[in-house]
C-alpha cells in the first residue's frame, strides 16, 4: 500500500500553491485510499448520529416524551455542541496534525454513543448526545483540509463528492441496519447483557452501531498527515489576509453558500429524521419497514447524486464556468424539489417512495457546495472556513430541521397525523429560497474565485 513517504515519483500539478511553485500531490492509488478512510469514518459517524430517528418509538415510551422532545435528541442536542466546538476544533486542525484529531474524535464519538445506551434519563441521553456531536465536530473540517492537500484542484470535487457519500450511506445504513434490530427488539424488549443484566433492547442499538469505531481508529493509523498546500504567500501581493478579514471580503460569496445550503439543510436533515415515522402515521407501515426502504434510497439514491454532482461541477469547472459548483447545487433544487414535495402527498406509500427515490439523486448534488468553499479559502484558513459553514449549516439544518417539523406539528396542525403536512410546508417554503439565494449569489463567488486564485500564484 502506498503512503504519503513515498511519493517522491508522483505526478506533479500547478495549483493555487503558496509559493507559485508546482506542488507535488500524492499518488493517486495513495490519494484513494485516504478517500476511503475518510469514507469509513464519515458513514459510522452518520450511522451514529441518525439511528436514533429509527428509535423514536421506544424512547418516547421508556422516557415519557413527545416528538418535540425527541426532535431535540435528534437534532439540537446533537447539533449544539457539533457546531460550536467545530470552531475551536478547526483552530487546532489549521495547525495540529489532522489525521490526529480525526483519531481522537473518531473514538470520543463511539465511546458517547454507546453511552447513549446506559443513559437512564432524558437529561442523560440528552448529554451523551452532545457528546456525540463533540467527537464528530473533529472530522469533516480536517477531512475536506487533508482531501484539499491530496488532489489538484481539477480533481477535487470528485473526491469530495465521494467522502460525502458518507452522508447518505451512512444514513441509509442506519435505517436498513436499524430496521432489522428494531424487528429483533419488538420480538425481545429485554436482552440480558453480560455483566449489565435485563436491559430494554432498544439500549443495545448504540451498542452495536458503536463497536466499529475501532476499526477505524485502526484504519486511521495507516493514513499520513498530508503536506499543506495552497496557502497564500507569506508575505507581499498575496500575503494571506486575517481570518476576520477574509471573511469580510468575502462575505457576499460565503453568505450565499452558507445561507442556501442551510436551507437545503433544513429540509433534508429534517426529512432524515421524520420520513420513517411519517411512513408510519400517514401510511399504516411499521417505522422497520418504512426505514428499510428509505435507508436504501437515501444509500443508493444518494450516492448517485453525489457523484452525479461532482463529475458534473469537474467538467463544468475545468470548461472555465467559475461558479459550476453553485449552478450544480440549484440545478439539485430544481430537479429534486418538486417529487420531494409531491412524495410527502401521495395518497399510497408506493408512490411516495417513488417520489423519493426519484428526489434523492437529484437532491444530493448539492454537495458540491463544500468543494465550493474549498476552491475560495486560503489553505491557513480551510479548516476554520469549513468549521464555520458546518457551524451555520448544522445548526439551522440539523438544529432546527427536525424540531421545525415537530413543531408544526405538535402546535400548528395539532395532529401526529398531519406531520406530512409539516414536512411539505418546510420543503415547500425552504427550497425555493435556497435556489433564489444561490443565483444571486454567482457572480460574487465568481469574483471571490478569482481573486483567491490572483492571491495564491
Amino acid at each position: 500500500m502506498a503512503t504519503q513517504s513515498a511519493v517522491g515519483g508522483s505526478r506533479q500539478e500547478r495549483d493555487a500553491g503558496g509559493s507559485g511553485a508546482s506542488p507535488v500531490w500524492p499518488r493517486p492509488a495513495y490519494g484513494w485510499y485516504v478517500v476511503g478512510v475518510l469514507l469509513i469514518a464519515y458513514t459510522l459517524s452518520f450511522v451514529d448520529r441518525m439511528i436514533l430517528s429509527l428509535l423514536v418509538a421506544p424512547i418516547r415510551t421508556a422516557l415519557d416524551i413527545s416528538d418535540t422532545e425527541v426532535s431535540l435528541l435528534i437534532g439540537l442536542a446533537f447539533a449544539l455542541f457539533y457546531t460550536l466546538l467545530g470552531l475551536p476544533i478547526a483552530w487546532i486542525a489549521d495547525r495540529w496534525n489532522r489525521r490526529n484529531l480525526i483519531l481522537v474524535g473518531v473514538a470520543l464519538w463511539c465511546v458517547m454513543t454507546a453511552g447513549c445506551g446506559f443513559a437512564g434519563s432524558y437529561a442523560t441521553l440528552f448529554l451523551a448526545r452532545m457528546g456525540v456531536g463533540v467527537g464528530e465536530a473533529a472530522l469533516s473540517p480536517a477531512a475536506y483540509s487533508m482531501l484539499s492537500d491530496t488532489f489538484p484542484r481539477d480533481r477535487l470535487a470528485r473526491a469530495m463528492a465521494v467522502y460525502s457519500i458518507g452522508v447518505p450511506l451512512g444514513s441509509g445504513i442506519a435505517m436498513i441496519l436499524g430496521s432489522f434490530v428494531v424487528q429483533a427488539v419488538l420480538a425481545a424488549p429485554v436482552v440480558d447483557l453480560p455483566l449489565i443484566g435485563p436491559v430494554e433492547a432498544w439500549r443495545t442499538i448504540f451498542l452495536w452501531v458503536a463497536a466499529p469505531g475501532l476499526l477505524v481508529c485502526l484504519l486511521l493509523l495507516t493514513v499520513r498527515e498530508p503536506a499543506r498546500q495552497g496557502g497564500a504567500k507569506p508575505e507581499g501581493k498575496g500575503a494571506a489576509p486575517g481570518f476576520l478579514t477574509h471573511l469580510k471580503r468575502q462575505r457576499v460569496a460565503l453568505g450565499a453558500l452558507f445561507v442556501g445550503m442551510s436551507l437545503i439543510g433544513l429540509v433534508m436533515y429534517g426529512m432524515i429524521a421524520w420520513v420513517p415515522t411519517f411512513f408510519a402515521r400517514t401510511h399504516g407501515m411499521d417505522v422497520a419497514t418504512a426505514g428499510f426502504w428509505f435507508g436504501i434510497i437515501m444509500a443508493t439514491g444518494g450516492a448517485a447524486g453525489l457523484i452525479m454532482g461532482g463529475m458534473l461541477a469537474d467538467r463544468q469547472f475545468g470548461r472555465g464556468v467559475a461558479d459550476a459548483h453553485l449552478r450544480v447545487m440549484r440545478l439539485s433544487i430544481l430537479l429534486g424539489g418538486p417529487p420531494l414535495l409531491a412524495a410527502m402527498l401521495m395518497p399510497g406509500a408506493t408512490a411516495a417512495f417513488i417520489c423519493l427515490a426519484v428526489a434523492f439523486p437529484m437532491l444530493t448534488m448539492h454537495g458540491v457546495g463544500t468543494v465550493a468553499l474549498q476552491l475560495i479559502t486560503p489553505n491557513e484558513y480551510r479548516a476554520r472556513v469549513t468549521a464555520l459553514y458546518f457551524f451555520v449549516v448544522n445548526l439551522t439544518g440539523l438544529g432546527f430541521g427536525p424540531m421545525l417539523m415537530a413543531l408544526l406539528t405538535d402546535h400548528l396542525f395539532g395532529s401526529d397525523g398531519a406531520l406530512r403536512y409539516s414536512i411539505a410546508l418546510v420543503t415547500g417554503v425552504a427550497l425555493p429560497l435556497a435556489a433564489v439565494i444561490l443565483t444571486m449569489g454567482f457572480s460574487a463567488y465568481a469574483r471571490a474565485l478569482a481573486k483567491a486564485t490572483d492571491e495564491a500564484s
